[in-house]
């Protein structure tokens, strides 16, 4: 009954947001609109929040005369409105001698949207209804304490959790009642570990969906989740399985085992999946950092089977997806033809940060062309995305600059526009202010090997875009030289005016950790896949440090040791080129 109480009320209120106009100057003083909204905002304060914005708290609420009513008994008006088939026949009922309880006004609206969303082109005709506005404002004049009623429901939730039983219904009152609440929401969590086993691959979905729309990453129940998605042969399906892969994707939560079976469920489904759902399905694993080739094959061949059928928003979503990690199919002249075709003409037209994302991608991709470069790097366009001083306007200045490398670096055909030096030096990209262990570890022991700090640099912010962990300069015969006596044509503020001596070496040690990589592999994500290209093109010898190697080293003598012979190996592939 609570389940169905909350499920009424919500819809009701979510129904009528969807349905009507603003109300007119006439309607109470406190419009629907606000109702809903006032409604959503108050509640999801926790129910002992100082902040509370009720008059006062839940249980004081409670403590007053009860909201609840009885039902009454049912009615012939009731019969008619369950009967009835089209919105012409709930309307009329509106004009006849019926006594219409406040609840048959809400039961009525709510019946009206389950027959548009049947039919919605009978939406136009329906708002202009001077009944339907009567309806609307029938409602408002008895909504007016819903905040009450449903903070006191709340509270009868947050009492009688323990009580439930039954599987189905807490994850019901979690989806229904659960963004309502904050120390609700926590019960429902620790009822549905509980109840866990009694969950259907149904269930399952609801829970990871509830908590990917509320970013509550609550890993005891996402791992108790996984464990039941792994362990029993139920069949899932496509929808199922899409929402699955978007739910830890929106959480970033990486379980191999579920990665694994989502990909293997979905790979003999690609052939049905729609233009979205596959843009929906690149775009989840790309999140879980996940890269299944023969699904990603699949979901590729698709798009090109389907190419007069999926819209330019959907293939800016695969290209995005397949730029994360890394993926070129294996018909790439024909997936790439593709892409040049449908983002040329309409690339000017998509929004600005948009343009760049999707020419960074085709960079890091190597699929980018002399146009798409001279579209973003030209001042017209660059001037507006230089002022901006958010996190977003950060990141895509940070790809600005990586696009101007590859025109510099990786196309020695391209003749220009370029980023001028006033941009380069307009700001540094921003540094990690969080200092990992690995980083830590690392500048210790390289500073160790140098002896002095002239002989090294750490954090050095390249006019790239990207940062080195540190940079040293090797003679011919392999030893350190003071490094900020030498020219540096790669950093953004100019340093040093000596030339470089005959045979010398410049450096760059990249550390890589385990976000670099794809989930439970050696593969480096794109975005690092390009900053190491980026650095060997400016003319460095790379010093890779991945994770996976550094944590094997258990003394300072084992660190230093393996820097040395890391320095030596790419000395010598240089070498030997």
């Amino acid at each position: 009954m609570a389940a169905r109480l909350v499920k009424r009320c919500t819809c009701l209120l979510r129904e009528a947001a969807h349905l009507a106009p603003a109300p007119a100057p006439a309607a109470s003083p406190v419009g629907w609109l606000r109702i809903t909204r006032a409604a959503h905002k108050t509640l999801t304060s926790s129910a002992t929040s100082p902040s509370s914005h009720f008059r006062g708290s839940l249980t004081e609420l409670v403590e007053k005369e009860p909201m609840f009513t009885p039902y009454p008994e049912p009615q012939e008006v009731d019969r008619l409105i369950e009967k009835a088939t089209r919105p012409e026949q709930l309307l009329e009922l509106l004009g006849r001698d019926h006594h219409l309880y406040p609840n048959h006004a809400a039961l009525i609206l709510i019946h009206l949207s389950r027959l548009l969303s049947k039919k919605p082109e009978d939406k136009t005709s329906l708002i202009q209804d001077a009944r339907f506005q009567q309806l609307l404002h029938l409602v408002n004049s008895q909504e007016q304490h819903s905040q009450d009623l449903l903070a006191e429901l709340l509270v009868h939730l947050e009492r009688r959790w323990t009580e439930i039983e039954d599987g189905r219904m807490v994850v019901a009152i979690m989806t229904k009642a659960g963004h309502l609440s904050e120390s609700l929401m926590n019960r429902l969590e620790d009822k549905c570990l509980e109840l866990v086993e009694q969950f259907g691959p149904d269930e399952l979905r609801k829970v990871l969906v509830t908590l990917a729309a509320q970013s509550r990453r609550s890993v005891p129940l996402l791992r108790a989740v996984s464990y039941h998605l792994v362990q029993k042969p139920f069949p899932l399906t496509k929808h199922v399985l899409l929402d699955l892969a978007y739910a830890y994707g929106k959480l970033s939560f990486q379980q191999t085992q579920v990665s694994q079976r989502l990909a293997t469920d979905l790979l003999p489904l690609v052939p049905s999946l729609t233009p979205s759902e596959v843009a929906r399905c690149v775009k989840s694993f790309a999140f879980l950092k996940w890269l299944n080739l023969p699904l990603f094959e699949a979901l590729a061949q698709h798009v090109l089977n389907r190419a007069q059928d999926i819209a330019l928003p959907q293939l800016c979503n695969v290209l995005l997806a397949f730029a994360c990690l890394n993926f070129r199919p294996q018909q790439e002249d024909q997936f790439f033809s593709l892409v040049h075709e449908r983002l040329g003409p309409k690339l000017a037209g998509l929004k600005p940060a948009l343009q760049v994302d999707l020419v960074w991608a085709l960079c890091v991709l190597q699929h980018v062309q002399e146009a798409e470069l001279r579209a973003i790097l030209h001042p017209d366009f660059h001037a507006q995305l230089l002022g901006g001083k958010s996190q977003k306007d950060q990141i895509t200045f940070q790809k600005l600059l990586h696009i101007n490398a590859t025109a510099q670096l990786e196309r020695p055909e391209y003749t220009g526009p370029l980023l001028p030096a006033s941009a380069l030096s307009l700001r540094s990209p921003a540094l990690d202010t969080k200092v990992t262990p690995l980083q830590k570890e690392l500048q210790g022991t390289l500073k160790g090997l140098l002896g002095s700090t002239d002989q090294g640099s750490f954090e050095v912010a390249t006019q790239y875009g990207w940062v080195l962990d540190a940079e040293v300069l090797l003679d011919a015969d392999s030893q350190f030289l003071p490094l900020r006596s030498f020219v540096a044509p790669h950093l953004i503020q100019p340093a040093g005016d000596k030339p470089l001596p005959p045979g010398a070496k410049r450096l760059a040690f990249l550390r890589w950790e385990f976000p670099s990589f794809t989930s439970r592999s050696k593969d480096l994500l794109g975005r690092f896949v390009l900053a190491r290209r980026h650095m060997l093109a400016a003319g460095f010898l790379v010093v890779d440090v991945p994770y996976y190697e550094w944590l094997e080293l258990k003394s300072e003598w084992q660190k230093g040791a393996y820097l040395k012979d890391k320095m030596r190996k790419a000395v010598a592939e240089e070498l030997a080129k």
